[in-house]
């Protein structure tokens, strides 16, 4: 505050809210998963089973080889690579990436094809912030990893999407596609291996898990089927509405085998229970 000829002048703050983030959906995945594991009933002995997981490193069937790790340990402790690297990469790095994907490919990579990026949350921010261009929109694939369409509003891009059909195995819906697109269009985002369908399970296995509202008595929607599954039964799966499908449910493979018989056997449980009885 200030004071000039005996009166008090009020400043404001030089901080404003970034409007682009405030239009993100406040649902996120990892916000959904945490409210799901604070409706755990902690009577319940059995091992809690995080079909909802998104990260197979935390199982033991999916350890990284020890060829990997050796060789992470061995860079370490040769003293190299101590300091700063490169932003797109350490060039050993690269170019261990672009002889690997050469062997594949017509013609021979080389280091500098090769941009390294820390996961895959940094590459989207770097695609999108290097494509993104005023007045351009983007096509994102519905259901979707929602973390593209946090890093294009926060571009100023409009967001524009598209429906993935699991009548056809999640495939694109070319019409609408088609009819989305036009001038301003820089970039239509495909995930692939899909995130979060993952184009993997024929459409048989993708009707048996969608969720349909009227085979249940007592439960609103696909969020109040997870959080009641998860009290009940020890079981987080996460709702649909998380990746913008509502009344759907992501059930993740990456899981010890064992454990992912165990979910479905508790899964068929639940349902039966609840299951409407006309």
């Amino acid at each position: 505050m200030g004071i000039e000829n005996g009166s008090t002048l009020k400043k404001k703050w030089g901080f404003l809210k970034n409007k682009e983030t405030n239009m993100v959906p406040d649902i996120t995945i990892r916000g959904v998963r945490y409210m799901l594991m604070s409706k755990l009933n902690k009577s319940d002995t059995r091992p809690v089973l995080p079909l909802a997981h998104g990260d197979p490193s935390a199982f033991a069937c999916f350890r990284t080889t020890q060829i990997a790790e050796d060789a992470l340990v061995n860079s370490i402790r040769s003293g190299n690579f101590n300091g700063y690297g490169p932003g797109v990469g350490i060039p050993q790095a690269r170019r261990a990436v672009a002889d690997y994907l050469s062997q594949d490919l017509p013609n021979k990579l080389s280091e500098e094809d090769v941009f390294l990026t820390v996961g895959c949350a940094h590459a989207i921010q770097t695609i999108i912030t290097v494509v993104a261009n005023p007045n351009a929109n983007i096509l994102l694939p519905k259901p979707g990893f929602p973390y593209y369409e946090a890093v294009a509003k926060s571009c100023h891009l409009e967001v524009r999407h598209f429906e993935l059909l699991p009548e056809k195995d999640w495939e694109v819906d070319l019409d609408a596609v088609e009819a989305l697109a036009d001038e301003n269009t820089l970039a239509m985002v495909i995930i692939n291996p899909g995130n979060p369908c993952g184009n993997i399970f024929t459409r048989k296995h993708l009707e048996k898990v969608k969720l349909d509202l009227f085979a249940f008595e007592d439960i609103k929607d696909d969020l109040d089927f997870c959080l009641k599954l998860a009290k009940e039964e020890s079981v987080i799966i996460l709702p649909g509405i998380t990746v913008g499908l509502k009344n759907w449910l992501r059930i993740t493979y990456a899981i010890e085998p064992s454990a992912l018989e165990d979910g479905i056997k508790r899964l068929k449980a639940f349902c039966e229970r609840h299951s409407n009885k006309e």
